[in-house]
């Protein structure tokens, strides 16, 4: 394996740039198009059949050798509103109109940049290694996943009928734990994930004369609360489920009581029957405390994003992993438990009724990851994902990606 990753000393530089020069210039999901044209450039730079605008802003390369298995090597490339607080020579000062029309600032706060370039450089690595193996690649470049849709947009496109059907699926994930290191899942790995909006309709006043309106701030404050009795009062202990309400809106002035109130709710779940039970607790309270406040209106629910459940097959984990311990040493390769993320790569092969194997690769800097170990301070000094201060260290985090996608891809193909 050796004499594959002795390629990377020679496009290091080039790949370290590259990662630069895609996190200071995010998009949002939907919206790659910049980034889309630079993976489409260096695709038909190294000699693979491109294919870009598969599912808006998706791009796909088509690495044929011989006949042989196919592998599907996936990697997403949308960013978030989120203003950067890295500090960078290369931090982002882009912004971007949302979906709702609003300016916000954009950020490669998740490591898909990374996820970009580690994938890119390991098609370099393995169209060099050609005459290591034999059958067909295939290169994902997927939008929107931060908002649960690319995968199914790239599925709807006929990615299945357009492109080599896959034997397995292969992707990775930066994660805040130290460089150099892998970590892997197998079973049930990611969770599923549910994203909702809720409107609670009150009657709008005068801040003076509360006893003429129905205050909806009131009435969605006390939602807020109730919601946090979901988990601890209707869930199993030996059952995992997490609820969150991450926005609460309402109002524009002190002294006036608004008409309505909006709340944003995150639903996290490793079990269909306890994700259905608590998708209907919620819409239970909501509507309980909308009649509890005397609201004339009923609740409304938009459902913005929904994940599926992410499982490793474990055939296919335990194979990848034998891999990755022989290319990175034993000591690089974690066991970790499932992680309460979610994500929609599982959707690729399970449309192609192929096993999926995910994984998460460190982007801390040893030495900075080791000290807040020490200290017991991990959590408090090491930014996590969807932080403003996330960026992961470029090496070995670099190195280490690409070598894991490379490795992986081997095993399945020599």
């Amino acid at each position: 394996m050796d004499d594959v990753f002795r390629r990377l000393d020679d496009i290091r530089d080039d790949l370290a740039a590259l990662y630069e020069d895609l996190h200071a210039h995010p998009e949002l999901s939907f919206q790659e198009h910049r980034t889309a044209a630079e993976v489409v450039r260096r695709l038909e730079a190294l000699g693979l059949e491109v294919t870009s605008g598969v599912g808006r802003t998706g791009v796909v390369g088509v690495l044929r050798n011989g006949t042989g298995p196919t592998v599907l090597l996936r990697a997403d490339f949308d960013a978030l509103p989120v203003l950067e607080q890295t500090g960078l020579d290369y931090a982002s000062t882009q912004r971007a109109t949302a979906a709702d029309g609003s300016d916000v600032p954009v950020m490669h706060a998740c490591g898909h940049d990374m996820h970009v370039t580690s994938l890119l450089g390991a098609m370099d690595l393995l169209i060099t290694a050609r005459s290591r193996w034999s059958g067909t690649v295939v290169a994902v470049f997927q939008p929107a996943e931060e908002i649960g849709a690319g995968a199914r947009a790239m599925l709807d496109d006929g990615f299945l009928e357009r492109f080599p059907r896959p034997d397995v699926c292969l992707g990775q994930h930066v994660f805040p734990f130290q460089s150099g290191f892998v970590g892997m899942m197998s079973g049930p790995s990611m969770s599923a994930a549910d994203s909702v909006k809720i409107t609670m309709f009150g009657r709008g006043g005068h801040g003076s004369q509360p006893q003429n309106a129905i205050d909806p701030v009131v009435m969605a404050s006390a939602t807020v609360m109730r919601l946090q009795t979901v988990v601890s009062r209707e869930v199993a202990g030996d059952d995992t489920a997490v609820v969150t309400v991450g926005s609460i809106r309402a109002g524009t002035k002190e002294n006036i009581i608004p008409d309505q109130a909006e709340l944003l709710v995150n639903i996290r779940s490793f079990d269909e029957r306890v994700r259905e039970r608590v998708l209907a607790a919620v819409r239970r309270i909501v509507r309980a405390e909308a009649i509890a406040s005397g609201a004339e209106r009923e609740p409304e629910f938009e459902q913005l994003t929904r994940f599926p459940l992410l499982v490793n097959d474990l055939d296919a984990t335990s194979r990848t992993t034998g891999a990755l311990r022989a290319a990175l040493g034993d000591h690089a390769v974690l066991d970790l438990p499932p992680a309460m993320a979610s994500e929609d790569v599982g959707l690729f092969g399970a449309a192609a009724g192929a096993p999926t194997c995910y994984w998460f690769f460190g982007g801390t800097e040893p030495g900075r990851f080791q000290r807040a170990l020490a200290e017991d301070r991990v959590a408090q000094e090491i930014p996590a994902n969807h932080s403003p201060g996330f960026a992961p260290a470029i090496e070995p985090t670099l190195t280490t990606g690409v070598k894991a996608l490379t490795a992986a891809a081997l095993e399945w193909l020599a």
